[in-house]
This record gives structure tokens, sequence and C-alpha cells, in this order.
């Protein structure tokens, strides 16, 4: 409940953030910013999985071709009281997987040969149980309407840095409301990305628990986060950076986290790591975030 919470107030945060740039830079249009998120908003609801899937390489896979994996997605979608997701295989060596799809009806859940090759079933099972909770709480929703808030939110902030370079010269009147605009056109895209991050590492712990839950084992999960977040550091993976806060770890190589640690799209794994075995240790008592 308290993750919940704090998505829906981070969210609250990137509307604030959009509405008071559209009242600096167009006092009596601001219902025009409302219109444009909402516009960016359908198209990412109704085609962000599609662009996801094109994008990561993804190619769905049937039941012939993968009928191991196709028995795991089902009985852990039955367990979740959801539709079976499509089963997607990505061609990279890099282990890893994400959940894409704008409801659980439409839910997809995608894979790596990598983590085919290096986790045994019961790791397997605990981080496609992992993805079903993220199908089960509409994360990749939320992330698409954050990422699109976002977005609207920078171009904005272009808008008003353009505004003040041509407006021309401003009345004394005007000092303090144009001092309150370059404040907001600096200030207003670094918060819009920090929320957007902020939200992406809530679903995170979100989606540890609901694997620990659905698939009954916290250390297998936990031991396949260790070993995903290893070779995720060893081996590249041909990323786009808008789609990496969907993967189970950060598939961006290991010098690129260090450098961007301070917007990091995932939680440190220590720490997923760490309250996993705490759930293991008093499976009634869930730590909280």
């Amino acid at each position: 409940m308290a993750n919940q919470l704090k998505t829906i107030f981070l969210l609250g945060v990137l509307s604030a953030l959009l509405i008071g740039i559209g009242q600096v830079l167009s006092p009596g249009n601001t219902t025009l910013f409302v219109v444009m998120a909402a516009v960016m908003n359908l198209g990412a609801y109704f085609f962000s999985d599609r662009v996801v899937l094109r994008v990561s390489g993804a190619r769905e896979v049937s039941v012939a071709e993968a009928p191991d994996l196709h028995a795991i997605v089902d009985e852990l979608a039955r367990a979740a009281g959801i539709p079976k997701p499509k089963v997607c295989i990505i061609d990279q060596q890099q282990p890893n997987a994400f959940a894409t799809g704008r409801s659980p009806a439409h839910g997809v859940v995608a894979v790596t040969r990598g983590i085919l090759d290096l986790l045994d079933r019961s790791e397997l099972r605990a981080v496609l149980a992992h993805e079903i909770g993220h199908v089960v709480h509409r994360d990749i929703l939320i992330s698409s309407i954050a990422a699109v808030m976002a977005t609207a939110i920078g171009y904005a902030a272009q808008s008003l840095m353009f505004a003040g370079l041509f407006g021309g010269r401003r009345s004394d009147d005007d000092d303090s409301s144009g001092a309150g605009g370059l404040l907001l056109m600096l200030v207003a895209p670094l918060a819009a990305t920090l929320v957007q991050l902020g939200i992406s590492r809530s679903r995170e712990y979100l989606a540890d628990d609901a694997g620990a839950e659905l698939s009954g084992d916290p250390d297998k999960l936990a031991a396949a986060l260790g070993k995903l977040q290893h070779y995720a550091e060893r081996i590249p993976a041909d990323v786009a950076p808008a789609t990496a806060s969907l993967y189970i770890v950060n598939p961006l190589s290991s010098v690129q986290a260090r450098m961007a640690k301070l917007f990091s799209t995932h939680p440190p794994i220590e720490e997923r790591i760490e309250r996993l075995h705490e759930m293991a240790r008093t499976p009634h008592a869930r730590p909280s975030r």
C-alpha cells in the first residue's frame, strides 16, 4: 500500500510540474498542456507494448517452440488470476527479462536467450513471477504515463526557454515572474526525471514482493537477481536507454550505471536481495519500502 500511495503521489507531482510550466509559459492556455499530455498518454496506452517489443527485438514464441517457458507462465498466471500473457524471446546473451502490456488482458512476458541458459527452472520461475507481478499491478501502463508526462515537461521547459530568449525585454514589473519562470525552466525537467525514476524504483520493489509471493520462494528470486546482476555487468546488451527501466535488472553497462548512479532506473540490487531474504525469514511480515 505504501508503494501504491508513493506512485500516486509522484504521478501527481508530474502533473503539477506540467501545469505549472503551462501557467508560466502561457497563462491563458494552461488547458493546452493538459490536452497535449492526454493525447500523448492515449498513444502510450494503446501502442507502448508494440513499440517496446519492436525496439527490444522480442519475438513471440509458440508452445511448441518453448513448452517449459509457456508452462511456467501459464501456471503463474493462473495463480495470479490473470489471462496468460504472450511469451516472447529476445536473441540476446545478456540474461534479463521484462513485461509489457497496458493491462493483464494484454500482458506480454519477454526473456532473453541468456536467461534461459543461465538460470535453473526454479530461479526462472521466480523471475517470471516477478514479471507477472508487473502485469498484475499494471506497472507498464504507469511507467508509460510517467515517461509521457516527463517528456511533455521537457518539451514545455524548452518552449519556456525559447520564449525567454526571443520574448524581448521585460518590464520591471515582470522581473520576479521572469526569475520564477527561469527557475522552473531549469528545475522542472530534472525534477520530472527524478520523479519518473522514483516511480520505476517503487514498482520494482512491488514486483519483487509479488514475485516472492507467487513463486513461494523469495530466496530463489534473490539468487536469480544476484546472478542476473553479475552477468549484466559483464555482458553488453543492445538496449535502448528508454526501455532500460522495464528490465528486471538494469541492462546498461556497469560504466554507464556508475556514471548515472543518481539516475538509476532500478533500486540497489543488494537492497532488493536483502528484502527478499528477509521475506523468506519472516514470511508473514513484508519489509516496507
